[in-house]
């Protein structure tokens, strides 16, 4: 191990090689996916409100209404998440010089904003209606 003279170690972005030569992948991954902790909550975040949405519109009580209200928000938040991630993914694309990566979470990451908004107006029409 290198160190400089304040103690850092040089080599911490050294990435470790196969017997061949070329550079290995880190951790877990699903196809060319990195499987992450954000990733990962994420997507149960995703399912579990979706769920949710879809088991209050078998619902048929009084309490319909809320429930379609609450899921609508909370599927708004986890899209939400998804477009912050878009955009941060955009962004160290960019700053890798990968455009056609950079232009695509761009696009996506706008997609799920647009749906974050639909979410949140839903919610909010359903919570006027409840009330009224």
């Amino acid at each position: 191990m290198v160190r400089t003279s304040e103690g850092r170690n040089e080599n911490w972005q050294v990435s470790p090689r196969n017997p061949d030569g070329g550079r290995r992948r880190e951790g877990p991954h699903i196809g060319s996916i990195r499987v992450t902790p954000i990733r990962v909550i994420l997507v149960v975040a995703l399912l579990g409100s979706l769920g949710y949405t879809f088991f209050a519109l078998t619902v048929r009580d009084t309490s319909q209404i809320p429930m379609l209200s609450s899921g609508a928000a909370i599927l708004g938040l986890v899209f939400s998440a998804l477009a912050l991630a878009g955009g941060i993914s955009m962004w160290r694309a960019g700053v890798d010089r990968r455009q056609a990566a950079s232009f695509g979470m761009a696009v996506l990451g706008g997609i799920a904003a647009m749906i974050a908004l639909g979410c949140f107006a839903f919610a909010i029409v359903l919570a006027l209606l409840w009330t009224a």
